[in-house]
């Protein structure tokens, strides 16, 4: 259509312009025309066009929150980094066992600091499919009287300090030849940003996707009081150019919910309800 528009301008200014001026004429409308192409083909693949069949979820990114020197939340008996630590390792385990095809990384496998900008670097460079980042919860009080789940998104409001994740890792959902396909990608900003906004809304979407799955998982077949899915400007999900979540499995300072995070029946349940989640969101790109 475009192409058909340049050559219909051109046929209609003859009697008036030069050849000369003519043909820079269709050149610049033609070229447009190109950019204008690539660019739709480029958007329609980030919502889930034609495109993205090329998609492969292959990689999750655990992080067990906190660690080393930071202890994070307590309980009576018990520390955050412990806790997230043993069901980030479980969680993995159960991936491992039961997911085929997927690769599973942790941010940090022992009693380790990481800043928290070094576990978005690690989502990024292994160019994870989806980020999942576990805590533990706490109330004000001493001994907390909140209690239950809470799943974290990254807020969309603060969309802009995702932004240069998201340009590192915009191929993830093209080919790899994408240079050659999508011609001038990189070297536009405007149009680039329209791409790259594209890919951050499909990022919250498919984030907020695997909460309410999640969600479901916990409330329903697990019976776990839940505050729901909420947007906030999370640390650890800042720089991390994919779908991520932080998972507050509960309120340790909360004397139920710090016997049942530290219980190896309370820990299970939630590594299945996660395994679940993680199954039914890979089987809705496949």
């Amino acid at each position: 259509m475009f192409l058909k528009q340049s050559i219909y301008l051109c046929r209609m200014l003859s009697g008036y312009l030069s050849s000369a001026f003519k043909f820079a004429l269709f050149f610049i409308l033609f070229s447009s025309s190109l950019v204008a192409l690539s660019q739709k083909r480029k958007i329609k693949q980030a919502e889930g066009g034609p495109a993205a069949a090329s998609f492969k979820f292959k990689t999750i990114v655990i992080d067990a929150g906190h660690g080393g020197k930071d202890p994070g939340a307590h309980g009576t008996y018990s520390n955050e980094k412990t806790v997230a630590l043993s069901i980030a390792k479980k969680l993995k385990a159960a991936i491992n066992s039961e997911v085929s095809g997927v690769d599973v990384i942790l941010t940090r496998s022992t009693d380790k600091f990481i800043e928290l900008h070094k576990r978005a670097d690690i989502a990024n460079d292994n160019k994870a499919n989806l980020f999942i980042s576990i805590h533990c919860n706490s109330s004000p009080e001493k001994v907390g009287s909140r209690r239950g789940t809470l799943l974290l998104v990254y807020g969309f409001h603060r969309k802009g300090e995702q932004m240069e994740a998201l340009r590192e890792n915009a191929s993830i959902f093209i080919e790899k030849d994408y240079q050659k396909k999508y011609n001038g990608y990189g070297d536009d900003a405007a149009l680039n940003a329209i791409v790259l906004a594209a890919f951050q809304q499909r990022y919250r979407k498919q984030s907020v996707q695997f909460g309410n799955l999640l969600n479901h998982e916990l409330k329903v077949n697990h019976g776990r009081k839940s505050l729901g899915v909420r947007e906030q400007g999370v640390l650890v999900l800042q720089q991390s150019g994919m779908p991520g979540m932080l998972i507050e499995t509960g309120f340790i300072n909360n004397p139920a919910d710090e016997k049942y995070l530290n219980s190896d029946e309370g820990q299970a349940s939630i590594v299945q309800a996660v395994l679940v989640a993680i199954k039914k969101y890979k089987d809705s790109f496949e």
